[in-house]
């Protein structure tokens, strides 16, 4: 089964960006580097973190914010759950939420699982080309979204319609450049067919 064991975010000041992201707890799953690369407008991705319950999310949310995010969608109750999302000071989308409706328990900083939702032009297209790569999927709704089997402890990965992501994120779903994130997995080196970069990294 294909892992994917790191992303690397391209940053203006790293270390701003590890202050900011050690208040996640993300540990060797989420990296940075400095890079001055030319974006405008949506990066084509975002980022989730999937928390057991409401206070939990409000608990990543308000440190995010503290730490100088950009509130983009207010957390909230919905049809499926409760989550908000915000852009950090780096310009990455992170999205915090949970499938609970209700606390179990006093507000915790654990996550469950750290999700990168690549917005694709053609869903079925990509996702045909991740599987020729070794990918295995775990669950799929047509052209509209995959979700594919990641080993337990690492970054899962899910494409979703580009424009269908953007207006979940809360954001306009043009924009033009680098995607500014690296994919580190055991699949080898490649780009694929919407310009995201894989490299090798060990699992």
């Amino acid at each position: 089964m294909t892992s994917i064991a790191s992303l690397t975010l391209d940053v203006p000041d790293t270390g701003a960006a590890e202050a900011f992201y050690d208040t996640f707890g993300l540990g060797a799953h989420v990296n940075v580097r400095a890079a001055e690369v030319p974006t405008t407008g949506f990066r084509g991705y975002t980022l989730s973190l999937v928390v057991s319950q409401p206070s939990n999310v409000d608990m990543f949310i308000g440190s995010a914010l503290d730490g100088g995010a950009t509130a983009l969608k207010p957390a909230k109750k919905g049809f499926w759950g409760y989550g908000g999302v915000v852009q950090a000071p780096d310009g990455a989308i992170w999205k915090v939420a949970t499938s609970s409706k209700k606390d179990t328990g006093p507000a915790a900083r654990r996550l469950d699982d750290i999700v990168l939702l690549l917005g694709v032009e053609d869903v079925k297209a990509s996702k045909q080309f991740y599987v020729d790569r070794g990918l295995e999927v775990a669950k799929s709704y047509g052209r509209k979204y995959v979700e594919f089997a990641t080993p337990p402890e690492n970054v899962k990965l899910a494409l979703y319609g580009r424009r269908a992501l953007a207006k979940d994120a809360g954001v306009a779903p043009d924009g033009t450049g680098s995607h500014r994130i690296v994919i580190g997995s055991d699949a080898g080196s490649f780009t694929d067919p919407d310009g995201f970069a894989w490299e090798t990294a060990s699992v």
